[in-house]
């Protein structure tokens, strides 16, 4: 049986004018070696901040029938970027409508958020 499957949807820190991605890349791998460790299947989206992102969030919602799908904060934490976290929500609720949704606290806990809501094996 194949294990379960969570979408890690965020930012592409890359693609942030003026920011030191580094640190968070470090962090989102870490973050992999976790789900490595939990034995949770996943993959990353990370978008930038452009007409590019939602074709791309729902390219990757339609990928596979995602058990959990994981939203970082760089999506939700910053008021800003409410009403693209609301598109977001319900892109997923649209595109994976039997997946859970988990939130993580930073990079490196997003399998640790995912595992609260996957079924057991």
């Amino acid at each position: 049986m194949a294990p379960p499957s969570t979408l890690v949807l965020g930012l592409d820190p890359v693609t942030i004018p003026g920011y030191d991605p580094a640190p968070v890349l470090e962090a989102l791998e870490r973050g992999r070696r976790r789900f490595e460790e939990l034995g949770i299947s996943h993959a990353m989206c990370l978008v930038p901040l452009d007409d590019s992102a939602e074709g791309t969030i729902v390219e990757h919602l339609r990928r596979e029938p995602w058990e959990c799908v994981v939203i970082g904060g760089g999506l939700r934490k910053e008021e800003e970027l409410l009403e693209f976290f609301e598109v977001v929500i319900n892109l997923v609720r649209r595109h994976a409508p039997r997946a859970a949704i988990a939130f993580n606290s930073t990079p490196v806990d997003c399998a640790d958020a995912a595992a609260r809501w996957l079924t057991p094996r």
